[in-house]
C-alpha cells in the first residue's frame, strides 16, 4: 500500500484537493477533522486542553477554538503544550486509519496533514504531494476568511515552511491557480501513476530515503 502525504501552505487549496481525492476513490485521513472531533463536546482532548488552558471551554462543553487560538498564537511555549496534548491523539487515529486500510488491501491512501513538513511527518509517507498557488492568489483567498487580518496571516506564514521550499521537497506538485477542472486533472494523473506504479525517478529516490530513515526532506 502506498501512503501519499498531502500538504500545502494556508490558502493553497488543500481542502479542495482533499475533496477531489475522495471523489477519485482514494481513502483519506483528515488530521484537521480529527482535531475538530477531539475538541468538540465530549471529545477526548477537551478535559486536558481545559486543564492546560483554563476558560477556553464553551457553553456546549467543547473547546472554543477561536479563544484557544488566541491563547497560543505567537506563543511558542503554549503552542508546544497544546501540540503535546493533541498530536499523540491525532497520531493514534492516523495509525488506526492506516491499519484498517491495509486490512482492506487498499492500493493507495492519503494522509491530509497541514504541517506535514513542519512536524516531521514525511517519514510516515512514501510520497508527498504539495498544493501550490501564486502568492497574490494565496493572499486573496486567505484574506477572505472570517476574522483574518494581515498580521494574523503574516504570523501563520512565519510558522509554516515557505511554499518554494515545500515544492522543492515534494514528489508531486499540484497547481491550484487555474480551475477546479485543471486541479482535478492533475490529481487524477498522480493517482493513476501511483496506483499503477509509474513513478518518477526522483520520487523513487525519495521513497527509498524515507523508508531507510534518511534525510528525504532535507
Amino acid at each position: 500500500m502506498i501512503i501519499l502525504g498531502l500538504t500545502g501552505s494556508i490558502g493553497m487549496g488543500k481542502s479542495t484537493a482533499a475533496n477531489m481525492l475522495r471523489r477519485l476513490g482514494v481513502p483519506l485521513f483528515d488530521a484537521d477533522a480529527v482535531v475538530h472531533r477531539l475538541l468538540a463536546p465530549g471529545g477526548a482532548a477537551v478535559r486536558q486542553v481545559e486543564a492546560a488552558f483554563p476558560e477556553v471551554q464553551n457553553e456546549a462543553g467543547g473547546i472554543d477554538r477561536q479563544r484557544l487560538g488566541q491563547r497560543v498564537f505567537g506563543q511558542p511555549e503554549a503552542l508546544r503544550r497544546l501540540e503535546g496534548i493533541l498530536h499523540p491523539m491525532v497520531r493514534a487515529a492516523e495509525k488506526g486509519f492506516v491499519a484498517r486500510a491495509r486490512g482492506r488491501h487498499e492500493p493507495l491512501v492519503v494522509l491530509d496533514i497541514p504541517l506535514l513538513f513542519e512536524t516531521g511527518g514525511t517519514g510516515r509517507c512514501d510520497f508527498v504531494l504539495v498544493v501550490s498557488a501564486p502568492p497574490r492568489l494565496q493572499r486573496a483567498r486567505v484574506m477572505r476568511r472570517p476574522g483574518m487580518s494581515a498580521g494574523r496571516f503574516a504570523g501563520i506564514l512565519h510558522a509554516q515552511l515557505p511554499d518554494p521550499e515545500k515544492r522543492r521537497r515534494a514528489d508531486f506538485v499540484v497547481v491550484t491557480a487555474l480551475s477546479r477542472r485543471a486541479t482535478l486533472r492533475q490529481l487524477g494523473a498522480i493517482v493513476e501513476r501511483l496506483r499503477h506504479g509509474r513513478l518518477p525517478r526522483r520520487a523513487e529516490r525519495l521513497r527509498g530515503a524515507r523508508r531507510m530513515g534518511g534525510r528525504a526532506d532535507a
